[in-house]
């Protein structure tokens, strides 16, 4: 074939029409070197049903911590949500990843750039003579223009990278609601556990009160030679020791109420709780919802699948890199030696430019940079999965926990009314000397056992209504679409290797 070299009309000859058909005709080429690569689909099977409680389609809401009928426990936790400083850093961390993706997004448009240049000049006479005399020649030259560039997204790379950069920020938005709620848990069971200290040390103080009452009357027994001086260092190291246990709950209230103050972001000192006892609160009877509604409620699942869009967002950036880049770029202003002709229209200039660079030897630098996110999306696959099985036993474990602590508690009630009515009889025995010091020492220590463990099922019974909470949610619920539905039902696939 003979090329015509002639300028065509429009000013464009040929060769560079020729030349251009050859990069188009390599694009295809080039496109048949890229790696396959499908949307992922996660294939965990869902429970139809909870095997530890019943299933039923009520869902927790985000005013929750009324339930638990303490106005002051539902002012703290709405405070630790708003004012904890780690709650701050984590909103601090959206503005971060907000900008990232606008910064991404901005390869998507033009660039303008104005510039401006003022230069004198002197050049020596002995660069335009041989012989004298010399003169300098002085000039000035003077510049405005402005230049724009653009980098056509031809293959889709930047809406990638805008693509991975939304489910980032989506991703840290995530984090901040998880950490929302484990905060709210934490500062609740924060404040079950300096009730139950409080209670604790009540117990203990009626505990002395008895302890001591059986003091004097073995005293009064020993006037009358019915008991020995030995009855007496047993019975007072019975009432020393209910007193020992008085400070390490005295440390545990202080300590908890340091807990409390750090979580809603405010010093210790000066930091008060009114409340005194864990029997003014309620224990609430809580919902699972249906399993298959967990998959929405749970922001650490939702956290998964957004960094599972994101590094498949990266993986299609990586896939678009095989591919030429195009780049525009246009000039334009005017020029002058002087200032007077800058604004005529014989001072202006421009100029336009196109290119094309295509990948052809980079020593592996794309393969590794695809296999690399390919590796972090087949790892975010499995933690993916990870969190929505972790989500089910979650509510599994609280369940169980639910239930069990329920039933502990029922039982330790009856345990202390056991022990308290054999307190009563062998008190009344002791006084009517039928009984010996050892046998009221016994039925004595049964009780202070037994309600102290009474506390500690009140306590747990409560911190399992918590967990049991966190794990549904705390009332979280992401957008009602199908995205993270779909991924959990349809079957997993693979990226080919390049």
């Amino acid at each position: 074939m003979i090329t015509d070299f002639r300028p065509s009309k429009s000013g464009y000859g040929s060769p560079r029409s020729g030349r251009m058909a050859v990069m188009v005709a390599m694009v295809p080429v080039l496109s048949a070197c890229m790696p396959s690569f499908e949307p992922t689909r996660i294939a965990v099977q869902i429970p139809q049903a909870y095997e530890q409680g019943a299933s039923n389609p009520a869902r927790l809401t985000a005013g929750w911590p009324k339930l638990f009928r303490s106005a002051e426990l539902d002012r703290l936790i709405i405070s630790s949500v708003q004012d904890n400083l780690d709650l701050a850093g984590a909103v601090a961390r959206i503005t971060e990843a907000d900008a990232q993706t606008a910064a991404a997004r901005s390869a998507l448009f033009p660039t303008l750039d104005g510039s401006a240049t003022a230069q004198r000049s002197a050049s020596p006479g002995t660069l335009t003579s041989d012989t004298g005399p010399f003169k300098t020649t002085v000039s000035n030259q003077f510049g405005a223009g402005l230049t724009a560039s653009y980098a056509v997204d031809a293959w889709g790379r930047y809406r990638s990278l805008t693509t991975a950069g939304l489910a980032n920020a989506e991703a840290a938005r995530f984090d901040r609601d998880a950490l929302a709620i484990a905060i709210a848990g934490s500062t609740a069971n924060a404040y079950f556990g300096m009730m139950a200290a409080k209670d604790r040390i009540a117990l203990q103080q009626e505990n002395i009160r008895l302890a001591s009452h059986i003091l004097d009357a073995i005293k009064a027994r020993v006037s009358v030679g019915t008991a020995s001086a030995l009855d007496i260092a047993e019975q007072e190291s019975v009432v020393a020791s209910q007193k020992a246990a008085v400070p390490a709950l005295e440390q545990q209230v202080a300590q908890s109420r340091t807990q409390l103050a750090i979580l809603l972001g405010r010093p210790p000192e000066g930091f008060t709780i009114k409340g005194t006892s864990l029997k003014p609160l309620a224990v609430p009877e809580l919902s699972a919802g249906m399993p298959s509604a967990l998959l929405l409620r749970r922001p650490d699942i939702a956290r998964a699948e957004a960094d599972l869009r994101g590094a498949e967002a990266n993986v299609e950036a990586a896939r678009a890199a095989y591919l030429p880049s195009f780049d525009l770029t246009l000039k334009g202003g005017n020029e002058s030696r002087t200032l007077e002709n800058m604004l005529r229209p014989d001072a202006a200039f421009a100029s336009a430019l196109g290119s094309m660079t295509a990948p052809i030897f980079d020593g592996g630098s794309l393969d590794a940079s695809f296999n690399q996110q390919s590796g972090r999306r087949a790892e975010l696959i499995a933690a993916y999965r990870k969190a929505i099985i972790s989500a089910y036993g979650d509510v599994e474990n609280a369940l169980i926990a639910v239930k069990q602590s329920r039933l502990q508690e029922e039982l330790q009630r009856a345990v202390v009314e056991a022990s308290r009515r054999a307190y009563t009889i062998s008190e009344e025995r002791l006084r009517a000397g039928t009984i010996d010091i050892v046998t009221l020492l016994t039925v004595q220590q049964n009780l202070f056992q037994a309600e102290a463990a009474l506390i500690q099922s009140r306590l747990n019974r409560l911190q399992s209504a918590i967990s049991l909470v966190q794990a549904v949610g705390g009332g979280f619920e992401v957008s009602p679409d199908a995205t993270i539905r779909q991924r959990a039902i349809a079957p997993t696939s693979t990226v080919s290797n390049p």
